[in-house]
């Protein structure tokens, strides 16, 4: 995933000359925010996938942080663009990351600078790319989601992620590919880093957004799926419902759009990829390649 350079601070640096301290705030207790983007190859160049939309988030995450971006949403954006230029990357995944550097390691974050740093790599298809056609395996995860009042639901924060980085560890211990985490009440809601979506009877369902991520590729989806004339539903439900799903996937920038053909060993639908999450995830990838010209206003 190594690539040359890394823009921080204004400064493009070389990769292993990215550094920080070790008394970083948010080394010690994960008081940064951050975005994952990605950026793909067409016949005309590369483009960014919904770039507004996630700078907005990332703006909106450092907001409710309390952490205020010492750079334009204008500054950022261009800093993306040059990043992945001066790499010479024509397909590659972003991760822009604003934290508290140092300066304490009090619990009051306050005093500390909020420092950014972008980084660009090649990455291909985080669940593999048999499993972007076979589908994958999961399993209901032991470890609920947080409550959806213990932090922010609509940040991306950096700290939140050890929920999903302790049910990660769990699936992959069990052996299979991710995990789906409910919440304090015995409710689906999303994967260690995906939205998720399941099929029944031709209906499209989801986890309502106001407990969830708004996933920008969740969004995307959802646009997708209704100009294809689906029913698309947003919806609470238990484990069992996804059990007995004519399908089940994920969708996240990382994951792209990923089918799941198995749920704590019950087969789901035929056992492999459907036919909606086929339709969708193929029209999900001609967009992202430029051939759609009614989504090219998603593509930068």
């Amino acid at each position: 995933m190594k690539a040359e350079k890394i823009w921080m601070d204004g400064k493009i640096v070389d990769w292993d000359k990215a550094k920080v301290h070790v008394c970083t705030h948010a080394l010690h207790y994960g008081s940064g925010v951050f975005e994952g983007i990605r950026a793909y190859e067409t016949d005309n160049g590369t483009v960014i996938f919904r770039l507004k939309e996630h700078v907005d988030r990332l703006f909106n995450s450092a907001k409710i942080f309390k952490m205020e971006i010492p750079y334009n949403k204008g500054q950022i954006v261009k800093a993306i663009k040059d990043i992945i230029k001066v790499n010479n990357l024509k397909s590659c995944y972003i991760r822009p990351l604003v934290y508290r550097g140092f300066n304490n390691l009090s619990l009051n974050p306050f005093d500390c600078p909020v420092n950014c740093a972008i980084a660009v790599w090649e990455w291909g298809a985080y669940l593999g790319e048999e499993g972007l056609v076979n589908g994958i395996k999961t399993r209901i995860s032991s470890y609920a989601r947080s409550y959806i009042n213990s932090t922010s639901q609509k940040a991306k924060i950096c700290a939140n992620y050890v929920n999903s980085i302790f049910a990660k560890m769990e699936a992959i211990e069990a052996g299979v590919d991710e995990a789906i985490l409910l919440d304090a009440d015995g409710y689906v809601t999303e994967g260690s880093g995906e939205n998720l979506f399941w099929v029944r009877n031709g209906i499209i369902y989801t986890t309502p957004a106001n407990i969830v991520l708004e996933g920008i590729t969740r969004d995307s989806v959802i646009k997708i799926a209704q100009d294809m004339g689906y029913q698309v539903k947003e919806k609470r439900a238990g484990r069992d419902e996804l059990y007995i799903s004519d399908e089940v996937f994920f969708a996240g920038t990382a994951a792209e759009v990923t089918p799941i053909r198995e749920i704590d060993k019950y087969k789901i639908g035929e056992g492999k990829r459907g036919p909606v999450t086929e339709n969708i995830q193929k029209v999900f990838f001609e967009i992202t390649k430029g051939k759609e010209k009614k989504y090219l206003k998603w593509l930068e």
